[in-house]
């Protein structure tokens, strides 16, 4: 199995000890600066700070005069019982905070699934593993006594972590309640935006309540959205969903995208299972988590990447590299079958093997057993070395097995024995004429399965029956990119003895080298042993990435001093522009930032579209690097695309203590940006980050300025509707008076956005 580096995050201990139980907050338990993170149809989601722990929590507070049926009063009611369900992929629920009419909850940074789903494009093992999650935690919410059902399962209700993973949100706020019925349940959930998540039974006059199978069809409705990344019935009207529902008809399976692994069509076939017409026929929770398991392990995925689509701010470089080759799907499993008394019968044959009864094996398998071809072209030789049994194994190439017969997907029985590390099989599989080069349908031979397992007793002595070293599977990996990429030392150094030095050098079909696998993954050793042994650190990939651009992003710092010491080319960009001190910089690693800078990277390079290192360091909030930057003549006020600067960006994303630190550095708090003529001030106000603001005045930031459209900050803080904002700048002379293009006053503004305690405060 290919070693994959997973990066997890920690919640504080004393934070989860001192929320265990459910408590009513104070306002005054948080810090003054909400931020607004959502908006839906009952209420906003902010997010907040605790004074005590300087933890961050989802706020989730409701219009509770807006709140059809008192959705509030029922959320608060359900609340308690909600919050003692813990599970890893459920959002806790700390408490409430009636004075807000709030529940307060989990903080997920990376905000819903579907959100996640249209701003970025997803590589297939993470949603493979997006889909695993949510059904583990509806199979936690549906194996309690009684089930608790969902009934409101939707993208929107899955929410994301710092590393990408999935938890489900709002569950046990629907309910059936006694004498209603079924057109009345449905009218009640579309009113949140659910008709696409509703299942066929519900628009019949069926009078039975939902069940655990009403979830399980939302389930495969957001199957379906994570493996598209569409809408389900997009642009049509609640009455056409409702008749083509009714009538069977679902999402379009064939805009699924065509590129996709082999194990997509069985993850579709779970998806069409969960929402079958007939409810009977749906699974439950438990198998679905069983069979997206193994799906996605399948696909393991190395780590939470987010590959931006173009032209979003602060875009991320979609590195190839962070997705190894498919992992195999090695061993043919054993079929569990019955056993009888007529040992003539295939099934019963394979039956001993499965139940190890190898004496009884060998005494009733015949010869005409051996040339039957079982499901999937599996020989009864395949189904023996699976079963590690050297003798039976013996036994049935006496019989006259083909040593080299192949599977459907080309597997031999030397390349399961390989998988399996069974050394004496191997041995007598080679001695019997196995062809050591043989390749399976993705020509990956037994030397590339045995260089990614780290197995150098079975490198060895399949280089010394003819293994081809240098063998290329479908997409261009040679062994050594294997054993490079797992850190696999020892396997290295044999497979370089056998090699030729231009090998050294080989590009996979990415153009990855095997010197970018080891950087990438922080394999120093090996680094060390390619580059000795000759390899160009300057080499780089069809994305025009260096092992230095790897290395520098994930953080590597020993085998970054060994590249630079190497001679690489520290200012080299990748085909968006990006240099190794812009990644690192992205990814807050200060201490590579400062061995680049100290080697000669230029503090200032700007990418493709126009950002320094400064602008990705404050755009992620990381503290230090901008301080680290600025100190080794990084420049606070670069201009950037539309003319932002590093101020603009931190103030964007409410990071209040870069803001501090870039104004204490000397940067402009009254610079504008090019299209609109923003100030810092105003995006500060437009993200709600009243500690931002503060900053920004102390630093002589001018409360009056106006954008093209003539907008104030004043203006912006009424929209939102921060009051720390608005007193902040009312203290500070701004002036309330000021109309923007339309003739709107801050007045005006807070008026037409129903902000009735802004209001209340600029009448004063």
């Amino acid at each position: 199995m290919c070693r994959i580096r997973q990066r997890v995050c920690h919640r504080g201990s004393v934070f989860m000890d001192c929320l265990d139980e459910f408590r009513n907050f104070k306002k005054d338990d948080f810090e003054a600066d909400w931020i607004k993170v959502a908006e839906c149809r009952f209420g906003q989601v902010y997010q907040v700070r605790l004074k005590r722990q300087q933890e961050k929590c989802a706020l989730k507070s409701f219009h509770t005069t807006l709140c059809a049926n008192n959705i509030y009063r029922r959320t608060i009611d359900e609340a308690s019982n909600i919050a003692k369900v813990k599970f890893k992929y459920i959002v806790s629920i700390y408490g409430l905070c009636s004075e807000a009419s709030a529940v307060v909850m989990e903080h997920m940074s990376n905000g819903s699934l579907n959100s996640l789903l249209a701003s970025h494009t997803l590589m297939w093992p993470k949603k493979f593993q997006m889909i695993h999650e949510a059904s583990m935690g509806m199979d936690f919410l549906h194996s309690m006594t009684p089930p608790l059902l969902h009934l409101n399962l939707k993208t929107s209700n899955i929410l994301l972590d710092d590393c990408l993973h999935a938890k489900i949100s709002d569950f046990g706020l629907i309910h059936w309640e006694e004498g209603m019925n079924s057109k009345l349940f449905v009218e009640h959930l579309t009113v949140r935006g659910n008709i696409s998540y509703i299942p066929p039974e519900m628009f019949s006059q069926c009078p039975d309540p939902p069940g655990t199978t009403f979830d399980v069809y939302s389930f495969g409705i957001v199957m379906w959205e994570i493996l598209s990344q569409q809408k389900p019935y997009a642009g049509c009207s609640m009455t056409t969903v409702l008749l083509q529902v009714s009538h069977g008809k679902r999402p379009c399976v064939e805009v699924i995208p065509e590129q996709k692994p082999r194990e997509c069509d069985q993850m579709i076939d779970i998806m069409r299972q969960c929402w079958d017409q007939d409810h009977r026929k749906r699974p439950q929770f438990s198998d679905t988590v069983r069979k997206t398991e193994a799906l996605s392990k399948v696909l393991k995925f190395p780590g939470p990447i987010q590959c931006h689509k173009n032209g979003e701010e602060g875009q991320e470089s979609e590195y190839p590299w962070l997705v190894h080759p498919m992992l195999k799907i090695a061993l043919p499993e054993m079929p569990d079958l019955p056993s009888g008394n007529h040992m003539e019968n295939h099934d019963s044959i394979l039956s001993l093997l499965c139940k190890k009864d190898f004496g009884s094996f060998r005494k009733f398998v015949k010869r005409e057993h051996v040339s039957t071809q079982f499901s999937g072209e599996k020989s009864l030789l395949h189904y023996t070395v699976a079963s590690r049994d050297v003798e039976s194994v013996e036994h049935v190439l006496r019989l006259g097995a083909e040593v080299n017969c192949m599977t459907a997907r080309g597997y031999t029985p030397l390349i399961i024995a390989v998988l399996h590390r069974i050394d004496d099989i191997i041995s007598l599989l080679l001695e019997h004429g196995a062809a050591a080069a043989q390749g399976d349908e993705d020509q990956w031979t037994a030397l590339h399965f045995a260089a990614q397992n780290g197995d150098d007793r079975t490198v060895r002595l399949l280089l010394d029956k003819g293994a081809v070293a240098d063998a290329r599977e479908k997409a261009g990996w040679m062994p050594l990119h294997l054993a490079c990429q797992n850190g696999h030392e020892t396997v290295v150094r044999l497979l370089l003895s056998r090699l030729s030095e231009d090998a050294i050098g080989e590009q996979e079909a990415q153009g990855r080298t095997p010197l970018h696998l080891a950087s990438a993954y922080g394999h120093l050793n090996i680094a060390k042993l390619l580059l000795s042994k000759g390899a160009d650190p300057n080499a780089a990939d069809c994305s025009l990435s260096t092992a230095l651009h790897l290395s520098a992003e994930e953080g590597h710092n020993r085998i970054v001093r060994q590249l630079v010491k190497s001679g690489v080319n520290i200012n080299s960009a990748d085909s968006i522009g990006y240099t190794p001190l812009h990644l690192a910089a992205l990814r807050g690693h200060t201490g590579i930032c400062r061995q680049l800078l100290s080697n000669g990277a230029s503090p200032d390079s700007k990418t493709l579209q126009g950002w320094t290192p400064m602008h990705l360091a404050a755009l992620r909030g990381h503290e230090a690097t901008v301080v680290q930057l600025e100190s080794q003549g990084g420049c606070v006020n670069a201009g950037g695309e539309n003319g932002w600067s590093p101020l603009h960006l931190a103030c964007h994303q409410g990071e209040p203590e870069v803001v501090a630190k870039l104004l204490a550095a000397k940067a402009d708090p009254n610079v504008s940006e090019d299209s609109e003529g923003w100030t810092p001030l105003h995006v500060a106000c437009t993200s709600a980050s009243s500690a931002s603001v503060l900053h920004l005045i102390l630093h002589h930031a001018d409360v009056n300025a106006v954008n093209s459209g003539k907008v104030t900050p004043l203006h912006l803080a009424a929209q939102h509707g921060c009051m720390p904002i608005v007193k902040a700048l009312l203290l500070n002379g701004a002036d309330r008076t000021l109309m923007d293009a339309s003739g709107s006053t801050s007045l005006d503004v807070a008026q037409r956005c129903e902000k009735w305690e802004i209001v209340e405060l600029l009448q004063k």
